[in-house]
């Protein structure tokens, strides 16, 4: 009969256990489920409920390979966007519990709304599906995607005679362009790696593999320092233009109140990146120091047109003229020049 007594206290003791760490992680789950639009800013401390607090010996939060106990947003381990992360408890009754959770960081300003006035408007092949575009003086340099049709070439922006151009293998699909230097750097959508051609004869000098960081080529630009690169996420990494299969260093991209993901093509202007939002007709304005969005362009009464057309014929090259903006899309028959205000 004691033995008995002794076994049903056991059970009632383990029962009672288990019904407390599905308390602490339930609590833990609505916590972050309240947490995930609204979000954080560096330096926020995250107000975890008393009920994980009471019952907890110790805290952490892991990323990956790092690990920290600290509660406090910090950019050491935090990235603005979205990040994955994985609470450990360990409760006072001995037991480690884990929780994966979402941890959204937002940039503390607000971003301006950004407005512009049209100016001109230039011919653009409707054939070409652009992928990188910039312009040097009144010379547009555009890369063309899609296997059995990338390339890239060089035009008069107001003409569609193509002064030079240089064609990619059938089975190779196009991306960012941009040129430092006496060299044309190119981006490879999924073959995970570059071209690097002479700037004046558009012959191949060599490729590049990626850095393993970095899964699918998007857009590029460069500051004169660095290439910059984007690959569909919300980073954006800044490769060694001498050794591009080398990351110096990332950013990741945030508003004030939302995550941007599918960075896609850029351009440097003026101390600034420029980026488009995949199958979305804005245009941010991003601090390279930190990823804040600074400012947003909408320029849907342009691109409506085309994307209600075709869902896939999105905005997707930015340019400058002086200080004038210039833009096109996937299979646009326009080139558009904007004053910025």
């Amino acid at each position: 009969m004691k033995n008995k007594i002794i076994t049903g206290f056991a059970a009632l003791l383990l029962f009672v256990s288990c019904n407390k760490d599905k308390e602490i992680l339930n609590s833990l789950v609505d916590y972050n489920n309240s947490m995930e639009a609204k979000g954080y800013h560096f330096g926020d401390k995250l107000d975890l409920p008393k009920e994980v607090l009471d019952n907890a010996e110790a805290i952490s939060i892991s990323f990956g390979d790092k690990e920290t106990s600290s509660l406090v947003v910090d950019s050491k381990y935090f990235t603005l966007g979205d990040n994955a992360v994985t609470f450990n408890i360990k409760t006072k009754g001995g037991e480690v519990l884990t929780q994966d959770a979402t941890i959204n960081v937002f940039a503390k300003n607000p971003e301006m709304k950004m407005s512009y006035t049209l100016v001109a408007e230039y011919p653009h092949d409707p054939k070409s599906f652009t992928e990188g575009f910039y312009m040097e003086g009144n010379t547009v340099y555009e890369s063309v995607g899609q296997e059995g049709a990338s390339k890239f070439m060089k035009y008069d922006l107001g003409s569609e005679a193509v002064i030079k151009e240089a064609k990619q293998p059938d089975n190779v699909f196009s991306e960012g362009i941009s040129s430092l230097g006496n060299k044309i750097y190119q981006l490879t959508y999924r073959d995970k790696k570059g071209f690097i051609y002479d700037k004046n004869s558009f012959e191949l000098i060599s490729e590049f593999a990626y850095p393993n960081v970095i899964g699918e080529g998007w857009g590029m630009t460069t500051d004169g320092k660095y290439l910059i690169v984007s690959d569909g996420t919300k980073n954006i990494y800044f490769l060694n233009p001498n050794d591009p299969s080398k990351m110096e260093k990332f950013i990741s991209v945030a508003g004030n109140s939302e995550v941007y993901d599918q960075i896609n093509e850029l351009e440097y202007h003026k101390g600034f990146i420029y980026s488009n939002v995949w199958h979305k007709n804005i245009i941010l304005k991003i601090n390279p120091a930190n990823g804040e969005v600074v400012g947003k362009f909408d320029f849907s009464q342009i691109a409506d047109q085309y994307t209600k057309a075709n869902t896939e014929n999105v905005l997707n090259g930015i340019a400058f003229k002086g200080d004038n903006m210039v833009i096109t899309g996937k299979n646009w028959p326009k080139i558009y020049e904007v004053e910025i205000k």
